[in-house]
């Protein structure tokens, strides 16, 4: 299943809060490590998961390495996802095929 790696690597909350920062724009293992107080082994790690996972991709300039987020590496996840959110509402429409009318505001 191709969703298991993005979702393992997103488990952990201190991946989450590099990929939210890739996602903003590029940084070097160095300025993540600065910018998040973890330090460069550890960054280089957790990049090194996300990397197996196809959520980050290197782009080198240099003698720089500069990581980025790639949206494509959650594709197959939100895929997954979906179906599962597709499974509740329909398992929810089964359940009461009239669902409750809104209240107006007045």
């Amino acid at each position: 299943m191709t969703y298991e790696k993005p979702l393992r690597a997103l488990a952990d909350p201190t991946r989450r809060q590099l990929l939210e920062r890739l996602s903003q724009r590029d940084h070097t293992v160095g300025e993540l490590a600065s910018l998040t107080d973890i330090s460069q082994p550890a960054v280089s790690q957790h990049l090194r998961v996300l990397k197996h996972a196809n959520l980050v991709t290197i782009r080198p300039e240099g003698t720089r390495r500069y990581y980025r987020a790639n949206r494509e590496g959650l594709v197959h996840l939100r895929q997954y996802l979906e179906g599962i959110w597709d499974d509740v509402l329909a398992a929810y429409a089964e359940d009461d095929p009239q669902p409750p009318k809104r209240k107006r505001k007045s």
